[in-house]
């Protein structure tokens, strides 16, 4: 039988991405291309234990400024939480048993947090996995701005961890604590990092089997295909570039962490021999993304030149209608 894990990881926010969090936690856009997990059909289900008063960037600055609070740039302004469990703990559990559950989750972080900060508690139901997203502004109770001394560094995430799991298992003794980030040195690397890295994977055995497939009777037609596939294959090759970087220091950190602090070297001996898989599953990402690079290499020049051409006079038209 599997262990059934007690999830809860956090994320901070500083400026125009708590609008994009605000949009996939309440829901407000018709299409999610960027995560076809979500079921629109099932979006009904999905319940609030605590319903915004606003929109999240405008209430956050409100009680920011209603104390009082220093800011910069680059001050963290919202913090999300997210609380779920393994698959297999909510197989067995109706519609009343999932609320009672996050009730309960969100017990525990309101013993840590304010109850006027929070902005939203929000459970989707129309994922995969039940989930929920729990926002709030790090406001300390002295009023201060900090995520930081909310949060704390990593050993503090840690005590964060151990009591999650001794508050939720009081009432779940079936539950596991689940394998904490801050132990691993890594980023957590999202699911949805993975779906895309998929779906560019297929559009790479498309493009493969285009290339095998052009002979001088079809080169033409070929090439009109190749331009097609590549108009959204480029892109996403290059992107997948950025988040690779972005997780690649998460994984070479572990060995900092470690220097830093020496009274934890028994506890992230266990972690790394615990994230090996997901050490595996990130090289894996990079062999695929290397791939998919190295696909690039084999497309004839005029396809590349002809994409480059379209792209410009699609840029100028762009800037032309702007200008207008």
């Amino acid at each position: 039988m599997k262990e059934k894990y007690a999830i809860m990881r956090f994320a901070k926010y500083k400026g125009p991405e708590i609008s994009r969090i605000e949009g996939h936690n309440e829901r407000t856009k018709e299409k999610y291309a960027s995560n076809p997990d979500i079921d629109p059909t099932r979006s009904h289900l999905n319940f609030h234990l605590i319903a915004p008063v606003g929109k999240y960037r405008q209430e956050a600055e409100r009680q920011i400024a209603r104390a009082h609070c220093r800011t910069r740039k680059d001050s963290i302004r919202v913090v999300e939480t997210i609380i779920t469990c393994s698959p297999e703990f909510f197989k067995d559990k109706g519609p009343e048993e999932i609320r009672a559950f996050f009730v309960h989750a969100l017990d525990f972080l309101r013993q840590k947090q304010a109850p006027e900060t929070f902005l939203s508690a929000v459970v989707h139901l129309d994922e995969k996995t039940p989930h929920m997203h729990v926002s709030f502004v790090p406001l300390t109770p002295d009023k201060r701005l900090s995520a930081k001394d909310i949060i704390g560094n990593r050993r503090s995430l840690i005590a964060w961890q151990d009591a999650y799991w001794k508050h939720m298992v009081a009432k779940y003794p079936e539950l596991a604590r689940g394998e904490s980030a801050s132990l691993t040195g890594r980023t957590h690397i999202p699911t949805q990092v993975f779906k895309q890295m998929a779906r560019l994977t297929k559009k790479r055995q498309r493009i493969e089997a285009v290339l095998d497939g052009v002979n001088p009777f079809n080169a033409k037609s070929k090439a009109d295909e190749l331009r097609h596939l590549l108009d959204d294959y480029i892109p996403g090759v290059e992107k997948m570039a950025t988040q690779l970087k972005k997780y690649k220091a998460a994984f070479e950190d572990v060995e900092t962490l470690e220097a830093e602090n020496a009274d934890l070297s028994q506890e992230l001996d266990e972690a790394k021999r615990g994230s090996i898989q997901e050490k595996m599953e990130f090289a894996k990402l990079r062999q695929e993304h290397r791939d998919a690079v190295t696909l690039l290499d084999k497309i004839p020049m005029d396809v590349l030149d002809q994409l480059k051409k379209e792209a410009k006079a699609d840029q100028r038209n762009v800037t032309e209608g702007l200008n207008k």
